[in-house]
């Protein structure tokens, strides 16, 4: 069945159909939500309840080509895991002062590219939970530093602040991995 076989079927409350689009998009959706959720659990209730959300607005839903399912249910996934973090806490903003300090040496990208994408994930999992959102809304979803401000209900200049001492952390990070992996 198509990409728009399977919506029709679906608009129609076709169980099987619901079930193969379940089938076809959770791995993607639950990478999506493990990156924001930053752990297993919450991810898993994540994508639960972005489902449910899919499946109660997919008459809302225009399809517009393939690709265009993917799109859609990505952006109720990130649409969910915003709301579950404001739910959860304000943005803690750091003073200046926490910042972190920045590696002596930056990793290259070679040393990027040669860590594996699970222990990159796990990385970034390891932020602190608005470091992490505002990475990965910058770095995955594309968002400029004046919608994530909006989203988020921070100011820009918050979003960018933060999205440098996210990417700090991450330099620390992969400097302190390759250090401990040359002692082996």
């Amino acid at each position: 069945m198509n990409e728009a076989e399977l919506v029709k079927s679906c608009k129609q409350k076709n169980p099987s159909a619901q079930n193969e689009l379940y089938r076809r998009y959770a791995g993607e959706m639950f990478a999506l939500c493990i990156r924001y959720a930053g752990n297993r659990e919450t991810a898993k209730d994540l994508l639960h309840d972005g489902f449910l959300k899919a499946f109660t607005s997919l008459d809302k839903f225009d399809y517009r080509g393939e690709g265009s399912l993917k799109a859609w249910l990505s952006r109720i996934m990130v649409n969910r895991a915003l709301e579950e973090m404001r739910k959860r806490t304000q943005f803690a903003l750091l003073d200046i002062e926490e910042a972190p300090e920045v590696a002596d040496t930056v990793p290259d990208n070679d040393s990027v590219n040669e860590i594996d994408p699970e222990t990159l994930l796990q990385f970034i999992a390891e932020l602190p939970p608005g470091y992490r959102t505002i990475f990965n809304l910058y770095t995955f979803e594309n968002k400029s530093h004046k919608e994530i401000a909006a989203l988020l209900h921070i100011n820009e200049k918050s979003s960018s602040s933060q999205l440098y001492r996210a990417r700090t952390l991450l330099m620390n990070r992969i400097k302190q991995y390759w250090a401990e992996h040359e002692n082996r």
